[in-house]
């Protein structure tokens, strides 16, 4: 038996060495710092955590790490995902079963450590009071028995929905939430700490490169100024994910499906805000040379793909041309070998 739980705390252990530094995980936001102040002050205690945050924004990386700096790091942690197993699976994984073949359950496996509930809000009711029942007192029952266990863990949840309109609706125990949101470690958005994003990138390419077995590149500036303009709707997942777009294809890949419509929309309001006549009007008004800068710049950001830049500047395909010839922008590449368009890498040389 001390040979099995020696082997669980190796296998489910948390090293910190694993984890993102400080620096990385916390930013420098005002948000991020308050957030690990309050971790630090968890330290010692057993209380259940409640970690709210939209999808994407690494509350699993803060409950790794919350686990990591407890009294508990030495013992396991373990995590079940509520909204990936099926409702009649879900007890059985929480709480073993001894029906056909006994086993233990991940509350077992993780005695001593913590247990990482992710997305606890799709747990249907019924298992939300046996779960309420081992937060109040540390006792459960495998599926199918009827002897008491007793669980020393600390329970560590995970939400990307409001769980107090979930409550109020009916759709969450009013009990639990009481009991797992008494400490709530709230998560921003990446859009909400944009300045983190230059260190972020640093911390992606690195690890992605070591992964592929080469030297992390460095992004240009200006691919570093698109993404930080971006609003990442998918947070700290979608940009790990376009970093590795980047590396592996090696070109500059889209950090959105709307990215060029949304950056021309801002520069667009940029432009009124100058003063400058809609991209839509005839040539010599005010704002036509303004707008033909506005064109050109857009077009350089697609490669001079001229189909992709009317359609991102919503503007007919036979304007937008009218418009690049008054700027004497020759429309035949061939004409120039100092205008060829370049498909640029996003990376430094």
């Amino acid at each position: 038996m001390n040979s099995l739980r020696a082997e669980l705390n190796q296998r489910f252990q948390v090293d910190l060495a694993d984890l993102p530094g400080e620096g990385v995980i916390f930013g420098c936001t005002p948000a991020m710092r308050q957030l690990q102040s309050k971790i630090d002050l968890l330290r010692s205690s057993d209380s259940p955590v409640l970690i709210q945050g939209e999808t994407g924004t690494g509350k699993e990386v803060i409950a790794r790490f919350l686990h990591a700096r407890s009294d508990r790091h030495y013992a396991p942690f373990v995590k079940l995902n509520c909204a990936a197993i099926p409702a009649n699976l879900l007890e059985r994984e929480l709480f073993g079963c001894i029906n056909g073949s006994s086993r233990p359950g991940l509350v077992e496996v993780a005695e001593g450590g913590s247990v990482f509930l992710d997305e606890i809000g799709e747990m249907e009711l019924g298992l939300q009071d046996k779960l309420l029942r081992l937060l109040a007192d540390g006792s459960y029952a495998r599926l199918g028995a009827d002897e008491t266990r007793v669980a020393s863990v600390r329970v560590i949840c995970a939400s990307n929905v409001d769980l107090q309109c979930a409550a109020n609706a009916g759709a969450f125990r009013k009990g639990l939430l009481d009991r797992i949101g008494a400490v709530c470690l709230r998560l921003p958005a990446l859009r909400e700490r944009k300045s983190d994003i230059p260190q972020l990138c640093d911390y992606f390419l690195q690890k992605l490169a070591r992964q592929l077995n080469r030297i992390a590149p460095r992004l240009k500036p200006s691919t570093l100024q698109l993404l930080m303009n971006w609003e990442w709707p998918g947070n700290l997942r979608e940009l790990e994910n376009w970093i590795a777009r980047a590396i592996v294809l090696g070109e500059n890949p889209s950090p959105g499906a709307e990215l060029g419509r949304h950056a021309a929309a801002n520069r667009a309001s940029e432009i009124a805000e100058q003063g400058a006549e809609t991209l839509r009007e005839p040539t010599g008004l005010p704002g036509s040379t303004a707008a033909g800068a506005f064109i050109l710049k857009t077009l350089q950001a697609n490669h001079w793909d001229r189909r992709k830049t009317a359609e991102d500047l919503n503007m007919s395909y036979r304007s937008m041309l009218y418009r690049l010839r008054e700027r004497g922008v020759p429309l035949r590449r061939r004409g120039r070998r100092n205008f060829p368009p370049h498909r640029g890498s996003p990376f430094s040389c």
